[in-house]
């Protein structure tokens, strides 16, 4: 990818920049963009490991209408997958890029919205003994879903929010307003419940990734042995619940997403496809 990168950049190829604020300057920005992510997308696939696994079909020419539609408002990215899928790997890299590139973006995550728990936990022991008593912790109704919905809109339409922030201490505790979002031009969501039917609507560009569910339980058992401190019973007890909510609650909108991405990938290649993407929207003189 490198190579196809250094290619692009080095080409005297430059095209005279067309005005942007005119809806003919942005069909042609958009028809040069179609263009070359096709070449990428031709390239990707005969790699040994690619990015792309699936790109919904009316993908391309749906986002390009939304581009010269709609130039300034505001671009929401959900990112979803299952549990140790790579999400959070996937979203801190294109937030880097984005980053990188001087470009206005936010972050947040829908796990910040579950539910406050802390009466059923102390009930129960632990959060522990609230799952293993059936408390479905992935499901749709142990979410926020009407305040990130609100949150999402208002982030949309330009305003600031005060979001809740879900104390990850076992607690169970939902401490609401207590962090600012700020709207800026992009908007990047991840968590499983960024697809959820309550919120799924409101994205323009919607992510799913994918991983080999051996890889992903390694993840899942590495991370929450070494950095939760969980025994390795417990620990696998919380993947086979894991396995099966995201079996029932996530995969089944892997249909609807725009772009199914690799969480196995090799985050290098990847950061270059993000790197070529924005070089080749300034080959403009």
């Amino acid at each position: 990818m490198k190579l196809l990168i250094d290619k692009e950049l080095n080409s005297t190829d430059k095209i005279l920049k067309p005005d942007f604020n005119s809806r003919t300057g942005r069909e042609l920005l958009v028809f040069y963009l179609q263009t070359k992510f096709r070449q990428i997308l031709s390239f990707d696939k005969k790699c040994d490991t690619p990015i792309f696994l699936d790109v919904n079909s009316d993908f391309i020419s749906r986002f390009s209408k939304r581009l010269i539609n709609n130039p300034h408002k505001r671009l929401l990215v959900g990112i979803t997958g299952e549990s140790a899928s790579g999400k959070s790997t996937i979203c801190k890299e294109i937030t880097k890029i984005i980053q990188q590139f001087n470009m206005p973006v936010s972050v947040l995550s829908t796990d910040n919205y579950f539910n406050d728990i802390s009466a059923l936990i102390k009930k129960f022991g632990s959060f522990d003994n609230l799952r293993d008593n059936g408390y479905d912790v992935d499901a749709p109704s142990s979410f926020q879903l009407d305040i990130l919905n609100a949150d999402l809109q208002q982030l949309s339409e330009g305003e600031d929010v005060m979001i809740p922030m879900y104390l990850p201490n076992g607690t169970g505790v939902s401490v609401p307003h207590a962090r600012k979002i700020t709207s800026q031009k992009i908007i990047v969501v991840e968590g499983i419940a960024t697809m959820y039917e309550q919120v799924k609507d409101i994205f323009d560009v919607k992510i799913y990734v994918e991983s080999d569910n051996n890889i992903r339980k390694e993840r899942f058992i590495s991370r929450a042995c070494n950095e939760r401190n969980q025994s390795m019973e417990n620990a696998l007890k919380h993947w086979d619940y894991i396995a099966q909510a995201g079996e029932k609650y996530v995969r089944p909108f892997r249909t609807e997403a725009d772009l199914v991405l690799n969480g196995n990938a090799d985050l290098l290649y990847f950061s270059e496809i993000l790197e070529y993407i924005h070089a080749i929207t300034n080959n403009f003189q």
